[in-house]
């Protein structure tokens, strides 16, 4: 049991004062740092997850040819050909206006309404995805298909510039994970100083016990039920924090609608790890207390 029945008799022995001492306000913070680094180690982890899915087997070709209805037709004869072809999922010529607002928001204009950038001689794309895994036998079939529709096209696969990104987010993802299991080490040693002390103040408490016949796992029951609820306390006080925090950021984080960041998110995995965090740490609380005062008192005899 985590936090185990003792009779009311009992429990005078020790004092009964909610939030006393440093204990639950250290724990309160631990707990609250915890859910704040699990909460963006799943974000982190699912964002890499999902850009890792969007560039799994899709490559893009630049056709880079001087005359612009040249250009045109290869690119309109390059993606009806690769749509035809069974190693490819799907093919799409990606419009000269879709290009005109991507580079918009570097020029200074939203809507790439710009002269300037509307005399730009912009290559025409083509985006590719494969379907599969043999990613080395269709980039082959593609570079010959290529080389007939469009001469001098180059194909330039997602995985060569937002591999890295993917990785670096998938690296501070275990950065946060470890991150989670020193503050949970660092909790379990709060709670263990705090039975060493809890030992030491109430000494001679201990020793009157003895005397009347009481069991160390008697005492030990005593001692835990303390420190569990302390800990609880401050678990739950850190936990109301980091939710408040978690759900503010969340607020924000709905308005980014794309860009990298719109890939993260909790999920329903993620959010239910968040819920079984608490309680996780009040049960280590507890038997990690359990332990140490099992482990003192058997040194006092």
């Amino acid at each position: 049991m985590i936090i185990p029945r003792v009779p009311v008799q009992h429990r005078r022995l020790l004092p009964d004062r909610r939030l006393s001492g440093p204990t639950p306000w250290v724990v309160a913070i631990l707990m609250m740092l915890t859910l704040l680094a699990a909460a963006a180690g799943v974000g982190l982890a699912r964002s890499a997850n999902a850009i890792g899915d969007a560039i799994a087997g899709r490559v893009t070709v630049q056709i880079v040819t001087a005359n612009p209805v040249t250009r045109a037709e290869q690119a309109a004869a390059l993606r009806r050909a690769a749509a035809a072809q069974p190693f490819v999922r799907s093919a799409r010529s990606v419009e000269r206006e879709e290009l005109q607002a991507t580079l918009g928001q570097w020029f200074g204009s939203a809507d790439g309404d710009d002269p300037v950038l509307k005399s730009l001689p912009l290559p025409a794309l083509v985006d590719v995805d494969f379907v599969g895994e043999d990613r080395g036998s269709h980039m082959e079939a593609l570079r010959a298909l290529v080389a007939r529709e469009a001469p001098g096209a180059r194909i330039i696969p997602h995985a060569e510039w937002l591999g890295p990104v993917a990785r670096l987010i998938r690296s501070l993802a275990w950065i946060a994970g470890a991150m989670v299991l020193l503050m949970a080490a660092a909790s379990a040693a709060v709670v263990i100083m705090t039975a060493r002390a809890a030992l030491g103040t109430h000494y001679a408490t201990i020793e009157m016990l003895h005397m009347i016949g009481a069991t160390d796992r008697q005492i030990t029951r005593l001692f835990q039920r303390r420190i569990a609820i302390d800990t609880a306390y401050g678990i739950a006080l850190g936990s109301t924090v980091a939710a408040a925090i978690l759900l503010l950021i969340g607020w924000q984080w709905s308005g980014v609608t794309a860009g990298l960041a719109a890939t993260a998110s909790l999920g329903p995995a993620g959010w239910a790890l968040l819920l079984a965090l608490p309680l996780l740490a009040i049960a280590l609380a507890a038997l990690t207390a359990r332990q140490t005062l099992l482990a003192a008192l058997k040194k006092i005899l």
